[in-house]
Order: structure tokens, then C-alpha cells, then sequence
């Protein structure tokens, strides 16, 4: 079984983008926890929506069909207009799922953290 770190990241305000990092492994257990997190920071923000919502999948060493259902349903959920940037390791699991499920197609992919957050 996999738990949510304990405390779960904040995410970062960085004026028009929001950063939020995920967990070591994305499953079951974690995107359920996730999603609603996810959604409140961003819709709740001082200042109103973000422009850009970053996922950063950088330290994500496990993810299955669960991660991209919650990227999916993130997206779904956003306020219209803000757009989500995924940075995941061009060699990690995250990156090879997203691949596969051809997620990469409909949300931009970036290699590392620094592309996504300039892009």
C-alpha cells in the first residue's frame, strides 16, 4: 500500500504558474488524495486561476493508469483557460506511461522541471 507524504507538498505560487510537486508513486491510494488537493489550490488561489498548472513528476519512481486518469481529471476540472505542463524524466516510469497512454499528446511533456516552468 502506498501513502501521501506526510505533510503533502505545498504547492508554489510563481505569479501566473502554480507548481505542484507529486508523490514518489502515483496508484490508487495517492491519486484519490490527490485530486481534490490539486483542484482546491488552484481554484482557491489569492489572485484567481493560474495561467499554468506544472506537475512536476520528476520524483515520480511509480505511476500506473491512475496517474493518468488524475492528469486527465485535473485537467477537466481547472478553471477554463489554465493550461497544465507536465515535467517528468525523459527515462522514468512517469514519462514511458504518459507515452504509452498517449497523454503526451494532448499535455506538453517536458523533460525537467526548469523547460516546464519556462514554457
Amino acid at each position: 500500500m502506498t501513502f501521501l507524504p506526510n505533510p503533502l507538498p505545498d504547492p508554489r505560487d510563481l505569479s501566473e504558474r502554480v507548481l505542484f510537486p507529486f508523490p514518489a508513486e502515483i496508484d490508487f491510494s495517492t491519486a484519490a488524495g490527490l485530486l481534490p488537493l490539486i483542484v482546491s489550490q488552484t481554484r482557491n488561489r489569492p489572485g484567481g486561476p493560474p495561467g499554468t498548472l506544472v506537475l512536476d513528476l520528476t520524483s515520480t519512481r511509480f505511476m500506473d493508469s491512475q496517474g493518468v486518469r488524475l492528469i486527465n481529471e485535473v485537467r477537466r476540472l481547472l478553471h477554463p483557460g489554465t493550461r497544465v505542463h507536465v515535467a517528468a524524466l525523459a527515462d522514468g516510469m512517469a514519462s514511458r506511461v504518459l507515452e504509452l497512454t498517449g497523454l503526451r499528446r494532448d499535455v506538453p511533456v517536458y523533460d525537467n522541471l526548469p523547460e516546464a516552468m519556462a514554457a
